[in-house]
């Protein structure tokens, strides 16, 4: 949940520009946290409060936990349909396909006991707002590569299982830099985010990587931390200077629930 966390601070200076480069200071005065760790922490949330064998008590979880965080934080980037649904009380999915549902879905692979756990606790978490195939699919593919990191598959395993079932890795960052440009479906997003971190040489680079393809910085940032997190773990300064950028509300939830969600 942290390198989720880290990426979406890290990139959100750049979510509209980026000179495409991996040079960049990692926090700025410019940093802050935006809608993707604010809904990351709602999963974990929901995945700590509810019983997740339970599909129905835990989707009704999440949405509490969602709008519950989210009104505090109106603000924080939410897309146009996103933020519809959260300042409502309408229940069910309105047929996203963006990235939203791939952002925040990385403690459901904490919380999960097994693979096909991770991936099913992703459908669910997905489908409360983005109930598009491509929406769940996104999702799904992000909580397994993070479940299988954390667990000792090697780059090799998570890429092979990610082609298998969900996404075509067959490209380099450096091949689709130059001609990437800001795009928030699952689609076109995810996949470059997984490849971010399967490229990369330790934390630090799997989100300079995501940061540096001048995409959605902020979500494709999340993403790759969240499987760099469960993969490299966290260098401690990296961990000290992010919650600099979190104030005393998302603090007080963070260490509310995460070490009970990391210690499932």
């Amino acid at each position: 949940m942290l390198g989720a966390i880290i990426g979406d601070i890290v990139g959100s200076p750049y979510e509209t520009y980026s000179d495409k480069s991996k040079d960049f200071r990692l926090f700025d005065g410019a940093c802050r946290a935006t809608d993707d760790s604010i809904m990351t922490i709602a999963v974990g949330c929901a995945c700590v409060d509810s019983d997740i064998d339970d599909e129905e008590m835990f989707k009704s979880c999440l949405v509490e936990r969602m709008r519950e965080l989210g009104r505090q934080y109106p603000d924080a980037g939410y897309g146009r349909m996103f933020y519809g649904w959260l300042m409502s009380d309408t229940q069910g999915g309105y047929g996203s396909y963006s990235n939203g549902s791939a952002m925040r879905v990385s403690p459901v692979a904490w919380a999960a006991d097994s693979l096909e756990q991770a991936e099913l606790l992703a459908k669910w978490s997905a489908e409360v707002t983005h109930s598009h195939p491509e929406g769940i699919r996104g999702a799904q593919a992000v909580a397994a590569a993070v479940y299988m990191a954390r667990n000792g598959s090697d780059k090799d395993e998570i890429r092979e299982y990610i082609e298998d079932k969900y996404y075509n890795l067959g490209f380099t960052v450096d091949e689709i830099r130059p001609g990437y440009s800001f795009d928030v479906s699952c689609e076109g997003s995810v996949p470059q985010a997984i490849v971010c971190f399967l490229e990369s040489e330790d934390f630090e680079d799997a989100v300079r990587n995501a940061v540096s393809l001048g995409g959605d910085a902020d979500t494709q940032g999340c993403i790759a931390g969240a499987i760099a997190e469960a993969f490299y773990g966290i260098p401690e300064d990296i961990q000290e200077e992010v919650f600099d950028y979190l104030d005393e509300t998302l603090q007080d939830y963070y260490w509310g629930y995460s070490q009970e969600l990391y210690n499932r």
